[in-house]
């Protein structure tokens, strides 16, 4: 396997022979350059250089980040389930653009065995479920790997903190993966609501068609074999131990309490993403919720959460509502009849004090409301760089030693306002509006809520 000039900080520096070459040259003419990358750098790579990539997870998700970042070399590829393994590799073999770099890549059950054979990882995505995104994650980058991790980014509030934190303290560049944020309908959001195109925004509402997956269930009690390509110590991480069932995985888990984060995990990260950026909403006040009824297991069929966020700057305070599982946001009556509000996967809707915006999952098709404002609207110009693509611009990021758009300072934000929906509807029966206090991240008016921020690992894992 080729190895290709590393980013991190290493003490000394491989020179290629041409550049030699090219530097006894210059030197010779009495003055020599030294190229930026043998200077070394923290976690610099020339742009010229390719990042040596490893992947944790290869199925469903797995598969297609994969593939947006194979103009690197992915040199390690894990995965817990070997036929999840198999059957990559067979549909990439049978792909007539396959890459042969799959093939020859070193394969992985354990994600710690893979970080601590390859010493010429620059950086790792993760692809897992949701439970065990910051284990994978937090042991990458105090090894000093870039980053990037699915959404939602972590299972619980304390571990989004602990991976900015840490991300910052290793000065790595990370990235989740809510690909919405990089397209250009979340730039034109911005652009339009900075512009004043609706004035003033006091209230949103988000809203998804998912789950798309059981949830308000019992746990299954049949106890069947497991696979014998699946390593289930491994897929449970550190989460309780109970007995394997297809229930579970390899896609059911997003509606179970101890794998997944529901309906409002799994796409606040796409829908929330644009009223959190546009509207730079930072951490709510307060937050509220009623739902359908759930189990000890798994997340109710449907939920309405309501966020109260403060005035931030110039912009006033801001009340934002989330639903679910079938329930949608009252209609606008200045919304034309027949229109369809947002698309199939759900929408938001900016409500503000000169106009409506509205927009489509992942930020897609932003209109004003009614269309005849949308015609006579002069729109500003762009202002907001333009992404090439979530991993792409991730990649770019760390061959030029700057910040993603999405990196993990701003993504465990967003993901803790997620979270703290989820513990909002684990104590609904209080019949209160939780209380959250960022600083010291606890809740003040029901010390009980506190509980939920962070979770019990199962002997031998822990951050």
């Amino acid at each position: 396997m080729k190895e290709t000039k590393k980013n991190s900080a290493t003490k000394t520096q491989k020179i290629s022979r041409r550049e030699f070459l090219g530097a006894s040259a210059t030197a010779a003419a009495g003055l020599i350059v030294v190229p930026r990358h043998v200077l070394g750098g923290p976690h610099y790579t020339a742009p010229s250089d390719k990042l040596n990539i490893g992947c944790v997870g290869v199925g469903g998700k797995g598969t297609s980040d994969i593939w947006s970042v194979s103009s690197e070399n992915v040199v390690a590829l894990c995965d817990v389930d070997d036929l999840q393994m198999s059957n990559f590799l067979k549909h990439e073999r049978n792909n007539p653009q396959h890459q042969p770099m799959y093939d020859k890549a070193n394969k992985y059950r354990d994600f710690r065995i893979m970080l601590e054979k390859e010493k010429s990882l620059d950086a790792i995505t993760v692809t897992t479920p949701d439970h065990t995104h910051a284990v994978i994650a937090l042991m990458a980058i105090k090894m000093g790997k870039h980053t990037f991790v699915q959404k939602p980014l972590t299972h619980t509030i304390k571990e989004a903190r602990m991976l900015s934190e840490s991300a910052k303290k290793a000065n790595v560049i990370t990235q989740m993966g809510n690909q919405g944020h990089s397209m250009e309908g979340a730039r034109l959001i911005n652009e339009w609501i900075w512009d004043g195109a609706i004035g003033d925004v006091h209230e949103v509402h988000v809203w998804t068609n998912r789950p798309i997956w059981p949830q308000g269930i019992e746990a299954p009690k049949e106890i069947p074999s497991v696979p014998s390509t699946l390593d289930w110590n491994l897929w449970l991480g550190p989460a309780p131990f109970r007995p394997y069932h297809p229930a579970y995985c390899p896609f059911s888990w997003r509606g179970w309490w101890d794998y997944g984060t529901g309906a409002l995990g799994d796409m606040g990260a796409h829908l929330m993403d644009q009223p959190y950026w546009a509207l730079k909403l930072g951490y709510p006040l307060s937050v509220q919720a009623s739902s359908t009824v759930f189990t000890k297991d798994s997340y109710p069929l449907a939920e309405v959460v309501t966020y109260e966020f403060p005035a931030r700057g110039e912009m006033p305070p801001v009340k934002l509502t989330w639903y679910d599982g079938g329930l949608t946001p009252p209609r606008p009556p200045e919304m034309e009849q027949g229109r369809m509000m947002g698309d199939e996967g759900g929408g938001v809707l900016f409500m503000g004090e000169k106009g409506i915006l509205m927009c489509s999952t992942y930020g897609d098709n932003p209109r004003l409301v009614p269309e005849s404002k949308m015609r006579d609207y002069t729109r500003p110009e762009k202002t907001i760089p333009r992404s090439p693509g979530i991993h792409e611009e991730w990649i770019e990021a760390i061959k030029a030693g700057k910040k993603s758009t999405t990196d993990f300072s701003y993504s465990a934000a967003l993901t803790e306002t997620m979270l703290l929906g989820n513990i909002a509807v684990l104590m609904q029966e209080h019949h209160t509006k939780l209380l959250w206090d960022s600083q010291k991240m606890e809740f003040t008016n029901l010390p009980e809520a506190n509980q939920f921020i962070n979770k019990p690992y199962r002997p031998g894992w822990s951050l």
